[in-house]
């Protein structure tokens, strides 16, 4: 059996080939609704729960499928497999109305307690239009994955005020540190909860610098985490899905993309909403993201600090999220507090209930 790691998959790889949405008619519950004002907290993880799979972006195969329901399996839970789950148009794991479908279904199904998607890729966004967010808030339950799933989590967070969590897919690498603070925030709700960064990618950071901690301005910061993958967040500008990261402890991580396209994106995210608004600034380890070819360019860390820099909050680089093997689970939404000193991010309140 072929063995995936989330961190070998490049999320732009499927963003070329054809077009994944087919156009669906409007529905009552296309149009966004007021914003609840509560916010709302999945019931908790216990051993022994159903886990449903679903892959609301880039297509899957059998293996990719065996491949998760063994990790689901090994981690102390079941598995239960959405019903388009092999579905494919052209680069995305079935028409958009399919995938609506299985996270409806999912959000549906009473012996769901979690929704993990197996993996990223690109097509979510076209989903966000057509899901019944109602449905989503009266069956509140753990959806957990990253990269292009970031599109759902800042929707879901938006329209239906469900705590979310920015971590681990089902193909990701196993890692003895994804999986012990995946299954704390997940499963152990706690009034604090400090998370390290990883030790192994500080080693890493060693050969590759783009690993390495860095703190651009020191201090502490508190707010509801917010944020995800660059482009969705970005993308997402201007539509009744934004993230609203004014007092938020914003987190961002990227992967395979050139500094001009990231500058870009913080760019567009800074004339948005104004970057100086957010609580903090948190990059995470944005793997691939030197620059292309031989063309003249600025590094990475030069284009951050272009953007972080000139901000008179708390701003961090490398930090243990994003398209990685070791990296830590976010809830969206939850108050934290980003410690530059300890180099922590310790939530303060339980993310589930």
């Amino acid at each position: 059996m072929q063995h995936y790691t989330s961190d070998k998959i490049s999320r732009r790889a499927f963003a070329g080939l054809a077009a994944g949405a087919v156009l669906l008619p409007s529905t009552s519950h296309s149009t966004p609704r007021p914003m609840p004002r509560t916010l709302l907290k999945p019931p908790r993880l216990r051993a022994g729960d159903l886990i449903g799979l679903v892959a609301p972006g880039g297509r899957i195969n059998d293996d990719a499928i065996a491949y998760a329901v063994a990790r689901i399996e090994a981690l102390g839970f079941h598995a239960r497999l959405a019903k388009n789950l092999r579905a494919v148009h052209g680069g995305y794991a079935g028409a958009v109305q399919q995938r609506v479908d299985d996270l409806h279904a999912m959000f549906s199904e009473r012996e769901v307690k979690a929704i993990w998607c197996v993996r990223g890729g690109s097509g979510c966004i076209s989903l966000l239009a057509h899901l019944d967010y109602a449905l989503i808030r009266a069956h509140p339950t753990v959806l957990l994955g990253y990269s292009d799933i970031s599109a759902l989590q800042l929707a879901i967070l938006k329209q239906s005020r469900l705590v979310t969590f920015h971590g681990p897919v089902a193909l990701s690498g196993p890692s003895d540190y994804a999986v012990e603070h995946m299954l704390a925030v997940l499963m152990h709700p706690q009034d604090s909860y400090t998370i390290p960064m990883a030790l192994e990618n500080s080693r890493r950071a060693l050969l590759e610098p783009h690993f390495a901690l860095r703190t651009v301005t020191a201090g502490q910061a508190t707010g509801p985490l917010i944020g995800g993958n660059l482009s969705l967040v970005s993308a997402l500008m201007g539509t009744p899905y934004a993230a609203d990261f004014r007092k938020a402890i914003l987190f961002l991580e990227e992967v395979n993309e050139a500094p001009y396209r990231i500058d870009r994106w913080l760019t567009q995210l800074d004339l948005a909403l104004g970057l100086r608004n957010a609580s903090a600034v948190m990059i995470g380890i944005c793997d691939h993201c030197g620059p292309e070819d031989e063309e003249p360019s600025l590094s990475l860390d030069d284009t951050l600090d272009l953007h972080l820099k000139p901000l008179v909050i708390p701003a961090v680089s490398g930090y243990s999220f994003g398209h990685i093997r070791h990296q830590c689970t976010l809830p969206l939404g939850v108050m934290a507090r980003l410690d530059t000193a300890r180099q922590t991010v310790t939530l303060l309140e339980p993310a589930v209930s």
